[in-house]
């Protein structure tokens, strides 16, 4: 029995193409599209960027040997389609194992006459008048416009997280200096934490009458059914990565990323938290330690609605275009090098030139060089494989969960991944500070053995920063 009749909006399939097969619901509800939708799909096919390629994979899944001559769109929707001239073809999405009829709507002339502004979205908001048709949009402002009308109009809120800072992967506990850590296994509370969580314990001692804390505490990692005790001082010790970590995060989140048994992390924080910052120094002692043979570095490049933000608009070559979205990368290398610069007169001829965070000069482009960092588009990751490498992967709260897979399945063998980003900061069309790329792998973190997480709320900022920070 159909349940529900939706009108999706472009929005929608460039959010991701299998919300289709989402929406449909083994056949429960009833999927309609407009020739509006086709018309902005097919001016998006050509970007190479996500947005390109899910137009693009729309359109592979409905090509023509999938359009369909008969259809079971109803009575009423029919008689609807004669009243206004309308002409209705169902055309068959084919993804995998899913034949997922859709009923594409053309109207040859709309009844409102030509506007400059949000004409298309007043196409839409007419057709899901007529037809009686629940508009799904991810376009707030076309949602609202809709209601406003009294139409009923709906968002997607697949994979939505509703309190994104509640999300916390450290867990506390007490123990008695007599008592050896490894009972920390026979605690219920412990046995049911999932792998990578991070662990705090407090020292207890007592007198005769009274249980107190000594002060001293003790941090690990829950790694399989076992408490592995970290001495993070000593870590970076043993390690002396070029920048020391500052503060407890940033030590556990070093910890995690150069872990033996680690090989995926999601670290998210806002700008200052110093995310980009340590996973380059985790990087690096892999590299030296011999782990993993080099780093790439890849982030998301979307920045704006809005085709001057595409790679593609940008001046120079590609290595140029990438440098505009690269500055975080870029940033927490010259950071590097100031301070190896000022650690000894060695490193100041080592790294001789100039450093700028945007063009890859002379000090930079030569520490590039020597510990092996690759900058990669993401629009060309489909087709490689990623071997023995330390990837991260910046902003990922401006990647869709298609495009996070898109990476994951790139990894290759002897390789481990870091995802970064600021859940909060949201730059992607489709996405919202509830759901979105770094969300959705909190929210696995949280439950699955094989992923580790954190999140970074210490900010280390200037005053000025801090300032404008707490007041705007």
């Amino acid at each position: 029995m159909i349940t529900k009749c939706y009108l999706l909006d472009t929005s929608i399939i460039l959010d991701d193409t299998q919300n289709i097969i989402f929406l449909w619901q083994n056949a429960q509800n009833q999927l309609f599209i407009c020739d509006v939708v086709i018309e902005e799909l097919d001016k998006k096919k050509d970007l190479q960027n996500e947005t390109g390629y899910f137009a693009r994979e729309f359109f592979r899944c409905i090509n023509s040997d999938n359009l369909s001559k008969g259809g079971s769109k109803g009575d009423k929707i029919a008689t609807i389609a004669k009243e206004n001239n309308d002409f209705i073809q169902e055309i068959c999405f084919k993804f995998e194992n899913y034949s997922i009829p859709l009923f594409l709507i053309y109207r040859p002339r709309y009844k409102l006459p030509p506007q400059e502004h949000s004409y298309n979205d007043s196409k839409l908001i007419e057709i899901a008048k007529d037809y009686h048709l629940t508009l799904l949009t991810n376009d707030i402002s076309l949602k609202v416009r809709t209601q406003a009308q009294g139409i009923l109009a709906q968002s997607l809120f697949r994979d939505r997280v509703e309190n994104p800072s509640d999300i916390d992967f450290w867990h506390s506990f007490e123990v008695h200096k007599d008592k050896a850590l490894t009972d920390l296994t026979q605690d219920e509370n412990f046995s049911k934490l999932k792998q990578w969580s991070l662990i705090q314990i407090d020292e207890m001692d007592n007198t005769d009458s009274a249980l107190y804390k000594t002060g001293k505490k003790i941090f690990g990692l829950k790694v399989g059914r076992e408490f592995v005790e970290l001495n993070l001082d000593e870590i970076l010790k043993t390690h002396q990565p070029y920048i020391t970590p500052i503060n407890l995060e940033q030590k556990m989140l070093y910890a995690l990323l150069t872990h033996p048994q680690n090989n995926l992390t999601i670290a998210t924080g806002s700008t200052g938290s110093g995310k980009t910052l340590v996973a380059l120094q985790a990087g690096i002692t892999l590299v030296k330690n011999g782990v993993v043979d080099g780093i790439v570095y890849m982030r998301n490049t979307i920045t704006a609605n809005d085709k001057e933000a595409e790679l593609g608009y940008r001046k120079g070559d590609e290595s140029q275009k990438l440098g505009y979205f690269m500055y975080p990368l870029y940033s927490a290398i010259n950071f590097t090098i100031d301070k190896l610069q000022e650690s000894s007169l060695a490193k100041r001829i080592e790294y001789r030139g100039e450093v700028n965070g945007i063009q890859k000069q002379a000090a930079t482009e030569y520490f590039i060089q020597k510990h092996n960092i690759e900058i990669v588009d993401i629009a060309h990751a489909r087709g490689i494989s990623i071997g023995n490498k330390f990837v991260i992967f910046d902003e990922v709260q401006n990647a869709s969960n298609a495009t996070i897979k898109l990476i994951g399945t790139r990894i290759g063998q002897g390789s481990k991944i870091v995802f970064l980003g600021d859940w909060a900061q949201i730059d992607h069309p489709y996405l919202s500070k509830f759901r979105n790329g770094a969300l959705s792998l909190l929210s696995k973190a949280l439950k699955d053995d094989f992923i580790a997480g954190i999140q970074l709320r210490q900010t280390i900022r200037s005053d000025v920063a801090s300032w404008f920070g707490e007041n705007f």
